[in-house]
């Protein structure tokens, strides 16, 4: 909609989004994403680590997400500069993944591993904030923007899936690393944003996180990521063991976020008819069927089909609906805090979790039961966000400022 210069009529002045350069952004770090997360353990396979092994590896790489993100965004609450924690961090970040084309060892690996992680976590949680602060009241338009980080995604599992069947996967790393710098340099071309002038906290970071809807609101996203994780460590190797290619591998890794992106593309829609609540309790429920299916029947392509098409709701709902309760909980003053927290528990704490049990319980239980518990961390989320999560307001949606006349 072309906004005129006159802005609304209570005298508001339309806001200007700089939706594509977010998006750039969004696109390129999920690229490197989409490279990372798929082919990272087949690559650690080819270096000769075990699962155990992978498993602590994959810990690392999300552990430092329980510090890492609360850092910096203390930080940038407090100095305002957001977008040069982002530029500086994802710079940081690409130059010591270089390391890796020289590590051979474990220690080597883990050091690298740390040191990495430790930049690239601030990133995204940073981001979002920035995000929504240049949405301000309309962030119904969020999803609308973070789809194309599931578009850049897609790309890079589809095409080097198809490459690592032809090549092999010691180029994986040049390849990563040509990401992160690009996704560096998108970082230079986004404003800077803020909270609102005049806009003050209601209560403190510690009123806020001691509510019971808020620690049961944390405690959902923890156990959803680590029914998550087993999926992100192991799913490649998993259809490795089972026979399929590294393109149908990642045809199914692209299928998931393929099924996100429909997802967001109609999220501002949901939102109108459904609460946040609503969404959140139909994604735990489909996320039960979506665990069981893959760790039962892995020998039948289409139910695997089927459980991806699944991840727009375990992964995409719950996603989209925990980023509307973080800007509505923590409001403009603690929103960067907020962001990294939520960032911090769910993908720090409740990945890292999820890594260590699966590594550990991989070779030992089998798949099997590695999928059931994550299934049954689901059913436990499943049963708090029923009791407590959203139940202060069963019709809370995000707020939409009013159109601007053209």
């Amino acid at each position: 909609m072309k906004q005129s210069s006159k802005g609304d009529p209570k005298g508001i002045p339309p806001i200007a989004v700089p939706y594509w350069r977010l998006s750039a952004v969004y696109f390129f770090y999920f690229a490197a994403l989409g490279a990372l997360l798929p082919y990272w353990s087949l690559y650690l396979k080819a270096n000769g680590f075990g699962p155990l092994e992978i498993g602590q590896l994959s810990a690392l790489l999300v552990g430092t997400k329980l510090v890492a993100p609360l850092l910096w965004g203390w930080i940038a609450d407090h100095t305002g500069k957001s977008i040069t924690i982002i530029r500086w961090a994802s710079l940081l970040a690409a130059i010591v993944f270089a390391g890796f084309l020289w590590a051979h060892h474990y220690n080597w690996f883990a050091w690298i591993t740390l040191a990495f992680s430790f930049f690239w976590n601030a990133v995204l949680p940073q981001f979002e904030a920035v995000t929504l602060f240049h949405l301000k009241q309309e962030s119904h338009r969020y999803s609308q923007i973070r789809l194309w980080g599931s578009v850049g995604f897609i790309a890079t599992v589809l095409g080097i899936g198809r490459l690592l069947d032809s090549h092999p996967v010691s180029l994986l790393p040049l390849l990563i690393i040509g990401l992160l710098m690009t996704s560096w340099l998108v970082t230079l071309m986004v404003p800077e944003a803020k909270a609102s002038l005049g806009v003050t906290a209601k209560s403190g970071m510690f009123s806020i996180i001691k509510k019971p809807q808020v620690l049961a609101f944390f405690v959902v996203n923890i156990l959803v990521q680590m029914a998550h994780a087993p999926y992100y460590v192991f799913y490649s190797i998993f259809l490795k063991q089972y026979h399929y290619s590294a393109t149908i591998t990642g045809l199914l890794w692209a299928l998931g976020v393929l099924a996100e992106i429909v997802l967001f593309i109609y999220m501002a829609r949901l939102l109108k008819r459904f609460s946040l609540r609503a969404i959140l309790l139909t994604s735990l429920l489909l996320a039960i069927a979506r665990w069981l299916l893959t760790g039962w029947f892995p020998e039948y392509l289409g139910v695997l089909v089927f459980a991806q098409l699944l991840h727009a709701a375990t992964f995409g709902g719950v996603h989209v609906v925990a980023i509307h309760f973080v800007h509505l909980y923590f409001g403009g003053q603690h929103q960067g805090k907020g962001q990294a927290l939520y960032s911090s528990l769910s993908f720090g704490m409740g990945a890292m979790l999820g890594s260590l049990y699966s590594g550990y319980y991989w070779e030992t239980l089998g798949p099997q039961f590695v999928y059931s518990v994550a299934a049954l961390c689901c059913a436990v989320a499943l049963v708090i966000a029923y009791i407590w999560v959203g139940r202060e307001n069963v019709n809370i949606r995000p707020k939409r400022k009013a159109k601007c006349k053209t």
